[in-house]
């Protein structure tokens, strides 16, 4: 059989490429004679840049920016023609973050900033940056003083940094240096900056915070919205209610609010890396990613090869570190294009065992699916 492996990485644990790697080395010990191909993918969080440079005909340019608690990190900024794309997880990740430093009242997008000032002074036309990964609430705050707007208080005194500052937000001052350069927010999250489903509510509880924390953020960041229409000539109207304005804890609107439009980060890796000619020369596609939940159902990478993969008629399986759907979840996923989704925390007996070395317990459960589909045809 021909089997195409196209997963996206494995929540700071594996790489996508790695993660590729891991399942078609599984997959062959139990099926030597399958040839495999590996498409490894982003959907504009973690290694969408590293995705993307294995593919395009681009520069990779080091800068060192500030993490969400300020600390100094290395990243890169890919430079593509006159596209300059952005990855805001190399400077606002989560996997930036150990467990007692997560504090979305206090942790900022501003490294963000200076990597879109970065790509600015390439001289680049037109920026791509990727949300998801975040471990910041923001609503991209940081990242807008960084490009030169400052929030600041009834005083006139700039804000700290952080979501619970917008809490006393009076107004934004001064123009985003950004010389004309057209901006696209590369995310397949659909959530609205504000609500029930917004940011603050559905991604900050794993960012750290409690429930008291997500009423205070999500006032905080519905003020944002309401200042930010006032204050920035480019906001659009409604803008705490817009579809994918929660990504990475509110960047998404901030790159609204720019003027920027919005693109599903996996159909255009999926352009750049060819997936749907991939699709088309594969008998059997699988996919992956950290944890396959209800979210991942609203468009992220796996949820978009099964898309790509029904239309093309190719059963499609997910590989994930853990599956948490519900039943009814479950039995809907053909509809989705999923016929089966496996987890190797389930097959490795526990979520601790699994993370113990997480190559060897992914590629254990490839192992073990290619035994049960490797004849089918």
């Amino acid at each position: 059989m021909r089997i195409l492996v196209a997963p996206d990485s494995f929540g700071g644990t594996l790489s996508a490429v790695q993660a590729a790697e891991a399942i078609a080395e599984g997959w062959i010990r139990s099926a030597p004679a399958d040839q495999i191909l590996t498409r490894p993918l982003s959907d504009g969080g973690p290694g969408f840049v590293h995705v993307l440079d294995s593919v395009l005909d681009g520069r990779l340019l080091p800068v060192q920016v500030p993490d969400p608690l300020g600390r100094m990190v290395p990243a890169t900024v890919l430079r593509v023609g006159a596209t300059a794309y952005v990855e805001s997880a190399q400077a606002a990740g989560l996997h930036l973050l150990g467990p007692a430093d997560r504090d979305p009242l206090r942790t900022t997008s501003y490294g963000v900033g200076v990597m879109l000032a970065a790509a600015v002074e390439t001289g680049a036309r037109r920026a791509v940056v990727g949300l998801g990964g975040s471990g910041t609430n923001d609503a991209g705050a940081g990242m807008l003083a960084a490009l030169g707007v400052l929030p600041l208080d009834a005083a006139g005194a700039a804000l700290p940094y952080g979501g619970a500052a917008l809490l006393g937000l009076d107004r934004m001052e001064g123009a985003p240096r950004l010389r004309g350069i057209d901006l696209i927010a590369a995310s397949d999250v659909d959530n609205p900056l504000v609500g029930e489903q917004g940011a603050s509510a559905v991604f900050g509880p794993q960012k750290g915070a409690s429930p008291d924390d997500v009423a205070l953020l999500d006032t905080a960041l519905a003020r944002w919205a309401r200042v930010a229409e006032r204050d920035l000539p480019g906001a659009p109207v409604g803008l705490a209610g817009l579809p994918g304005g929660g990504a990475a804890g509110g960047m998404g609107a901030a790159l609204l609010a720019l003027g920027g439009g919005r693109r599903s980060g996996i159909d255009l890796v999926r352009e750049a890396v060819g997936l749907d000619a991939a699709v088309d020369g594969a008998d059997l596609v699988l996919t992956g990613e950290g944890s396959f939940d209800s979210q991942s159902l609203r468009g992220k990478v796996a949820a978009g090869v099964a898309r790509v993969a029904a239309d093309r008629g190719r059963d499609c399986l997910v590989l994930a570190g853990q599956v948490t759907l519900g039943e009814p979840e479950l039995a809907g996923l053909p509809a989705v294009g999923v016929r089966a989704a496996y987890s190797v925390a389930e097959h490795a007996g526990s979520v601790r065992a699994a993370m113990s070395d997480p190559a060897e317990r992914l590629a254990a459960l490839a192992a073990d699916v290619a035994a049960e589909w490797s004849h089918r045809r």
